[in-house]
């Protein structure tokens, strides 16, 4: 047989947050539990508070956020069609919740030790999207806990410029 690998997973779509990525515009780092309080399903309002929790020092408390966080991507996951396996690309926008949040936990497994789940989780993360690991790590955090490319910056960080 030739061609292609005939058992080759889907690639797995989530469809888009609008509503959440405007709340989390809305919101300042301070205030991200509100967007998490209102959005409980969203697995990038989860990651954006871990994130900003693992930026503050806070890793336990980064590790739950994203560990719900991984929980609501897998339910996301699973309801969009896939089967515990195959594709979940970052370049589709509204998937890279969910890989935020497996990455905050991958990362926070390892501050804390738990050297299984780190391997575990980096192994999902790479049958997901090989290149997703690089590419979160090189976003660049800014001083608020949100990265320089996040799809969601809190509204403090735009700038109006012009004349009255």
């Amino acid at each position: 047989m030739t061609g292609d690998n005939l058992i080759e997973q889907p690639e797995t779509l989530l469809p888009a947050e609008p509503e959440v990525i405007e709340a989390l515009r809305r919101t300042g780092s301070t205030d991200l539990a509100s967007v998490v309080a209102a959005h409980p399903t969203s697995s990038l309002a989860w990651a954006v508070l871990a994130d900003a929790a693992h930026l503050e020092g806070r890793t336990i408390e980064s590790y739950a956020f994203a560990r719900v966080g991984y929980h609501r991507g897998l339910d996301a996951l699973r309801k969009a069609g896939w089967r515990g396996q195959g594709p979940v690309r970052w370049t589709h926008e509204p998937n890279r919740g969910v890989l935020r949040a497996l990455y905050g936990l991958r990362r926070s497994a390892r501050e804390i030790g738990e050297n299984d789940e780190f391997d575990r989780l980096t192994t999902f993360l790479n049958d997901a999207d090989q290149t997703v690991i690089s590419r979160i790590e090189q976003e660049t955090i800014t001083p608020d806990g949100y990265r320089a490319n996040d799809p969601a910056p809190p509204t403090e960080a735009f700038f109006i410029r012009g004349e009255n």
